[in-house]
């Protein structure tokens, strides 16, 4: 253990891309029998946002069984959305005298704080999936390709109007979401699909008649999918007296389904009036079912056991004064340090490809599609 902070400031400069989820569990284990002494039966700290997503869901139980598999002990709780609990669950996950922290932080920045409780207290932290900004006390970051997520999106709406290959098709009107401003991720997955999407809004192939286009313009704040509906509503009654709107993008699957609400609530889905385009995230089912409806059009699916399985085993390197397996040493700059991170690969979902992607994996059964 007294060598954890040293194993911490000896990450690799850059692993490969091609490093794979088998080459991340080795890097946990073939210590010697003092090394696993210090962390046997060790209990790990985990903070998930809220149980009101299925996917955080998901991920708190498969944290916990991964852990667990390995012989540690697991304190899971759940902050429901609210920053102020969470930071009172991490100090109290702290006191009670945790090894290791896992935290998928509901806001970004207001973990400063307690997160240097836990470097006093020697507890080194992984950021889940949602980087944890302005703050030195964040050794490891596991998640995906954010910006990648963002690009899937827009090129799926890109495609499914047309406009590759040099077609002068258009314009077409489209509107803009974004996730939490609170999250970090939110502006990776913003500016991923805006990469794509900007350029046929320069050439007005693509056109935002709300005028709506800067990031924050179009954040919803905590994901929520009644507060993207209201913004929709919004956006029909104000800029589409006229027109229809031909695509949405949307970050997480919450939101689309919000969107949708309001656009059907307008009549989009009758026979002459046909749904737009709508991009979704994180593949739950409430919204693949939608998928297979033909009434959301796509979502990007993270495979979040991976993901698991990526933080299960950071933790386990560090207890064993082992150096955690990374992907990326240069791209998550928190505002204090350069996060180590390894990045999963997110994978776009329609109703061509969610047999073999979601179902057959085993990611969601079958019988719940039903």
């Amino acid at each position: 253990m007294r060598n954890r902070r040293a194993a911490i400031a000896a990450v690799a400069t850059a692993a490969s891309l091609a490093l794979t989820l088998s080459a991340c569990g080795q890097s946990g284990e073939g210590g010697s029998e003092e090394d696993k002494s210090g962390s046997e039966g060790a209990t790990i700290g985990i903070a998930m946002p809220t149980k009101s997503s299925e996917r955080w869901i998901a991920d708190g139980d498969n944290v916990v069984k991964d852990l667990e598999s390995k012989g540690y002990k697991t304190k899971l709780v759940f902050g429901e959305d609210d920053p102020d609990q969470q930071v009172a669950q991490v100090e109290n996950l702290i006191t009670q005298d945790v090894k290791a922290l896992i935290v998928a932080a509901i806001d970004n920045k207001s973990l400063n704080n307690v997160l240097q409780q836990a470097k006093d207290a020697d507890i080194p932290v992984i950021s889940y999936d949602r980087l944890i900004l302005g703050t030195e006390n964040v050794d490891y970051y596991a998640s995906f390709d954010n910006e990648k997520v963002g690009a899937l999106q827009g090129d799926y709406i890109v495609d499914k109007l047309g406009l590759k290959d040099g077609s002068e098709k258009g314009p077409f009107n489209i509107e803009l979401f974004a996730g939490s401003n609170d999250d970090n991720n939110t502006r990776y997955f913003f500016q991923g699909a805006m990469n794509v999407l900007q350029p046929y809004i320069d050439k007005k192939q693509l056109v935002v008649k709300s005028g709506q286009t800067e990031l924050n313009q179009v954040t919803t704040l905590r994901w929520d999918g009644g507060t993207a509906q209201k913004r929709m509503d919004d956006i029909l009654t104000s800029s589409y007296k006229s027109g229809r709107v031909d695509a949405v993008l949307s970050p997480y699957d919450g939101i689309s389904i919000g969107i949708l609400s309001a656009l059907k609530s307008d009549d989009y889905g009758s026979k002459n009036k046909p749904l737009p385009i709508v991009t979704g995230q994180d593949a739950e089912v409430a919204s693949v079912k939608s998928i297979i409806a033909d009434q959301q059009s796509m979502t990007v699916y993270k495979d979040t056991r991976e993901l698991a399985k990526v933080a299960t085993n950071m933790v386990d390197a560090l207890l064993n004064d082992k150096k955690p397996e990374v992907n990326d040493t240069k791209t998550y700059d928190n505002g204090a340090k350069v996060v180590p991170a390894y990045l999963l690969e997110p994978v776009a979902v329609d109703k061509a490809n969610y047999q073999e992607a979601v179902v057959d994996s085993g990611y969601i059964k079958e019988s719940d599609l039903k």
